[in-house]
């Protein structure tokens, strides 16, 4: 079976499920054995639905009702609004699939020193995870983001917390949820395998710091579709360890792009590969399809990489391969062995004149790339007496120029 397909029957299984879950009368979700699953609601555990009432509680002890059942369980949060620090949904769970019908909003608590373990809401250790209903998660970012002490820098140990967190979790599915103003990351996905998030949305300011959409490292077939995210920083960064990621119909901006890496930060980095991105809309956007490795990294690997049928509107560096990522902060040539990659069918206008840049190392340079039908428009600033020229450049890549070439191809 081919990797597109593979995907595409991954993602259809996950909504079959969620349909299968739906089905019945109003307040009679069928389970996937036609028994009525054990629904928990979280204001029947003390969760208060004013905005002022500290609700972390009620929503753990509601989901430990739910792990602890047998067959499926719902965790219902109805309409309405709650406040909540930090909260944990931990396995192993007796009861499966669970699942979370938000169709609240939760508001996250703007005291800082709540946040002892670095993370809002944790959702780890099961298999079967549901979570839908068309909620808000909302960081209240806006009130943390000026006592940011890493900014923008690449490198920082002292993030804000992260609005929701997925980790050792199977067969899970992500849909119908909104994530606003996260502190820090919105979404990240950790060490997970078949994972679907469909129809998300995601958003905070474009000078919001490191406010990345999703994230996702150390897993495999994960399926993201029909999402919309601008943020300020990555709309998805895909990170080491990543493997059969599925990526399509996702509007991206304001942001970085949609981008793997930063690759060969940390020793003992797993590889990435096979990674798709299709039939994607990037729009104000400071990068567009890129991968970024850090200078002077361990080594390690990147390939089976496609970005295809991707539109730019006005984006700053369209294609972007940068190895030389960080190299402010440290001396040396990336160890990232990049190879296997394709561009194919990019296109709309860039406000870069130098619009194809492949940036490989000296020490392993990139091969097996692929551009195959770029057509971007230069729409930056000019005048009479500045005429910039519209082109791509190319160092320490092997690369392979078909069709339709604009900017025109590197000499090669």
């Amino acid at each position: 079976m081919g990797l597109l397909k593979r995907f595409e029957v991954n993602a259809l299984f996950f909504v079959g499920l969620a349909l299968l879950l739906s089905c019945g009368a109003k307040g009679a979700r069928r389970g996937l054995v036609n028994n009525d699953p054990a629904v928990f609601d979280v204001t029947k555990f003390g969760a208060v639905a004013d905005g002022e009432t500290e609700c972390a509680q009620a929503f753990i002890q509601t989901f430990n009702a739910a792990c602890a059942s047998t067959g499926p369980s719902t965790v219902l949060i109805p309409p309405g609004t709650y406040l909540s620090g930090e909260v944990f949904f931990q396995g192993p769970c007796s009861s499966s699939p669970i699942t979370v019908e938000m169709q609240g909003t939760i508001l996250a608590q703007t005291d800082l020193t709540l946040y002892n373990n670095g993370v809002w809401f944790t959702v780890e250790n099961f298999d079967g995870l549901v979570m839908r209903g068309g909620g808000t998660f909302n960081g209240q970012g806006e009130k943390a983001w000026p006592k940011d002490s890493c900014g923008f820098k690449a490198a920082c140990e002292n993030r804000l917390a992260p609005s929701l967190v997925f980790s050792n979790m199977n067969n899970s599915l992500l849909q119908d949820i909104n994530l606003v103003n996260s502190k820090g990351f919105h979404m990240k996905i950790f060490h997970c395998n078949f994972f679907t998030a469909h129809n998300l949305n995601i958003a905070a300011p474009g000078d919001s710091p490191n406010t990345d959409g999703i994230h996702i490292s150390e897993s495999d077939q994960v399926t993201i579709t029909d999402s919309t995210i601008g943020t300020g920083d990555d709309c998805i960064s895909i990170g080491e360890g990543s493997s059969n990621l599925n990526i399509s119909r996702i509007t991206c901006g304001p942001g970085h792009g949609i981008s793997v890496g930063s690759l060969g930060l940390r020793p003992n980095e797993r590889d990435v590969i096979g990674i798709v991105v299709t039939n994607c809309t990037l729009t104000n956007t400071t990068n567009g399809a890129r991968i970024k490795t850090w200078h002077n990294s361990p080594p390690t690997h990147a390939s089976g990489i496609v970005f295809d049928d991707i539109v730019m509107n006005d984006v700053r560096n369209p294609i972007f391969i940068d190895q030389n990522y960080g190299s402010k902060q440290k001396q040396g040539s990336s160890s990232v062995k990049i190879s296997d990659v394709h561009f194919r069918n990019i296109r709309g206008t860039t406000i870069t004149n130098e619009a194809v840049s492949l940036q490989c190392s000296t020490t392993v340079p990139c091969e097996g790339i692929e551009l195959v039908d770029i057509n971007l428009t230069f729409i930056g600033i000019t005048s009479p007496t500045i005429a910039l020229p519209f082109s791509a450049s190319c160092a320490n890549a092997k690369a392979a120029f078909l069709g339709q070439q604009s900017p025109a191809a590197c000499a090669s």
